[in-house]
């Protein structure tokens, strides 16, 4: 099911401007979202977060166009996963943007699987860094191409999901999620600027894990951090919140508070 330009169609093609920017440069944004019963999960952050990324790469969205667009295509199988994609446009051949950008935007949705939710995850570490350095590490930017050859990489090699570190060798965040390491009833999380984008679920964790009974905080993390961790997950919108059973050769075991932090988190997505 496809949203496309204000007609809403099934099939996923459609006339697209071959000059559009978000085909020649890659100057788009996107965002990946739940919907469950024709429902989007956490519908107004998912927009907002949205409109701000494109408003930061200089184009302006209208945020009443985009949840019709998300609402539109969300009742197309009963647990779906919705994909929503702006870009700046067509432009001049170059890098200098038009002067009036006219964005182009779209949404689609595909069948989801419930046991792909929480299931757990075996994580690779790539030796493709994070580019904490670039604006663009905290926007989902369509330039995608570090996380599609990490996770070819970690397939290869007989993992789920790739494990990006930064520039400085830090921890950064798996190649489609955010992660999260405890400590005793500590939750942690790199902050933002070691390149990580500002995940819908992450948020919600770091708003409310308070109320679970874990001190959430944000702080930079080596890899030796997250060998010595009681437990280490993934979130995202989709997976919600995914256990980590490996990171290369270091094995982790069940550990209660996933099951806690998931419960508290489909309980808040709900609502």
């Amino acid at each position: 099911m496809l949203w496309f330009d204000g007609v809403l169609q099934e099939g996923t093609r459609a006339a697209f401007d071959l000059a559009d920017r978000g085909l020649t440069l890659g100057d788009g944004v996107f965002d990946t979202a739940l919907a469950r019963d024709g429902r989007i999960v956490l519908e107004d952050a998912h927009i907002a977060r949205l409109v701000d990324a494109a408003a930061r790469l200089g184009f302006p969205l209208d945020p009443a166009e985009i949840r019709e667009a998300m609402r539109a295509v969300a009742g197309a199988h009963p647990r779906a996963a919705i994909r929503t994609n702006a870009t700046r446009g067509a432009g001049p051949r170059g890098l200098a943007p038009p002067a009036e950008p006219r964005p182009c935007l779209w949404a689609s949705a595909a069948p989801l699987a419930d046991s792909f939710a929480c299931a757990p995850l075996r994580l690779h570490p790539t030796e493709i860094r994070r580019n904490d350095t670039s604006p663009a590490s905290r926007l989902k930017t369509l330039g995608y191409l570090d996380a599609v050859l990490a996770a070819g990489e970690a397939r290869a090699r007989g993992f789920d999901e790739a494990l990006f570190r930064n520039t400085q060798g830090r921890v950064a965040c798996a190649g489609t999620g955010n992660v999260f390491a405890l400590f005793g009833t500590r939750l942690v999380t790199p902050p933002l600027s070691e390149g990580v984008l500002p995940g819908i679920v992450r948020a919600e964790i770091l708003a409310r894990a308070g109320d679970w009974g874990f001190v959430p905080s944000e702080q930079a993390l080596m890899p030796a951090d997250l060998i010595r961790a009681e437990a280490v997950f993934v979130t995202n919108s989709l997976r919600i919140l995914s256990p980590v059973r490996a990171i290369g050769t270091t094995a982790y075991a069940a550990h209660p508070a996933t099951g806690i932090l998931a419960a508290g988190l489909n309980a808040a997505m709900d609502g």
